[in-house]
């Protein structure tokens, strides 16, 4: 006996196909995102047990320090030349590679951690650091592309939250893993949800993340530099990126030094900063999508509004549930910016060389990541917190002149 088949009707398949292309469009979103939190949480995890590092390996506090810095400034230098390969790539590929990079860096960290060998953990995270800049590159540019127009910002601004996710993962997350398992473990624990992140990413992104056509040519590449628009989007993200770290820096320190509480609960109360980016670059992308039509200009300028006299008065106040309230507001502010200079910064820009200028952004943002607890450690040193608050709300002043005269893609 035979079976016949069921009866199709092409109609069927096509009123499904846009909802399927959505559901695998939202699917790489989610995969992409697992790979970049992952990879942050790998970033930011030694912060969380620098005093057993310090003792194990014998070192001082700047040392120490630079597992973490080391990340950045590699990201720094790395950014650019990752974006123009980028855009003669296939950014999927590029994100799979930056997931075995990650692997291998991990387990030559663990290795190394077990050994002692300060040098050899030290390039193991230079290494780590490659694998998060093509990450985070690669990731902006695909989920970008895979985004309508009407939703681009905010899948993007979902992407970029797992920044702040990645961080809290880390610092939460470290202690307990080092004292069970040893510290040199921490290297490692955060590889596995990169390559879960990996299996969700690959099938949705297939025909997505694939060559644009023609490379773009040197002289494409070139004028992403010499860019008007392009230096202004920067600008904003590099005073967003020294605002969003100077009160990550020495928020605690203030709190501590200034008001007499223990550095546990200055440090827990100083963590709503970072953690409210959560909500904020995600609704950065929301807020222009869908009530601003599209435009960025006004969600950046709103941005540096709110937060430069937040910044200005923090030191005026010793009330601590209003101090809260200030870093809970001052980290959404500054957050928005964060989340959504990287689909800004692309709009501005020929298609062919939107992975430029996401690199240009990120690098020139985690430029002003590295300067501003430096610069702050200063001031705070040769002047005290209450002038090093006071040119940080200067910073944010200065964003609220460069976000007034931003460009606006799209509109005349």
């Amino acid at each position: 006996m035979t079976t016949r088949p069921p009866t199709t009707h092409p109609e069927d398949s096509t009123s499904n196909e846009p909802q399927q292309q959505r559901q695998s469009a939202w699917r790489l979103v989610a995969g992409a995102s697992l790979i970049s939190t992952g990879l942050a949480a790998y970033e930011i995890v030694p912060a969380s047990v620098t005093p057993l590092i310090r003792d194990a390996l014998n070192i001082g506090p700047t040392i120490a320090g630079f597992l973490v810095g080391v990340m950045f400034g590699t990201a720094v230098i790395a950014s650019l030349p990752a974006g123009a390969a980028l855009d003669r790539a296939d950014s999927r590929t590029a994100m799979a590679l930056a997931v075995l990079t990650l692997v291998v860096a991990g387990t030559w960290g663990w290795i190394a951690g077990r050994r002692g060998d300060y040098r050899s953990v030290i390039a193991s995270r230079a290494l780590g650091g490659v694998a998060y800049v093509v990450v985070w590159n690669a990731g902006i540019d695909i989920v970008s592309r895979a985004a309508t127009s009407e939703n681009r910002a905010t899948a993007v601004g979902i992407f970029t939250a797992s920044g702040p996710i990645g961080f809290a993962l880390g610092q939460g997350t470290g202690p307990v893993i080092a004292h069970r398992f040893g510290w040199p473990t921490i290297f490692i624990a955060f590889t596995g949800l990169t390559v879960i992140g990996l299996v969700v990413f690959w099938p949705a992104s297939r025909g997505i993340g694939t060559s644009r056509g023609d490379a773009p040519s040197v002289q494409e590449f070139g004028a992403v530099l010499r860019n008007r628009e392009v230096w202004s989007v920067g600008l904003l993200g590099f005073l967003g990126y020294s605002l969003y770290l100077f009160v990550n820096s020495w928020g605690a320190s203030y709190l501590t030094t200034e008001l007499g509480l223990s550095l546990a609960v200055s440090g827990l109360l100083v963590a709503v900063f970072p953690a409210i980016g959560v909500v904020s670059r995600i609704s950065s992308g929301l807020l222009s999508d869908r009530v601003f039509g599209g435009r960025r200009q006004p969600i950046v300028f709103g941005s540096f509004a709110v937060a430069a006299p937040l910044v200005l008065v923090f030191t005026q106040f010793r009330s601590l549930p209003l101090l809260v309230a200030l870093l809970l507001l001052t980290g959404f502010a500054v957050q928005l910016t964060l989340g959504l200079s990287f689909t800004y910064v692309r709009e501005v820009v020929d298609s062919r060389v939107a992975a430029t200028a996401v690199a240009f952004q990120t690098s020139v943002g985690l430029a002003g990541a590295f300067l501003a607890p430096i610069a702050g450690g200063v001031v705070v040193d040769q002047a005290g917190f209450d002038t090093a608050f006071l040119l940080a709300g200067g910073l944010a002043i200065c964003g609220i002149v460069v976000a007034w005269r931003a460009p606006e893609p799209g509109y005349s």
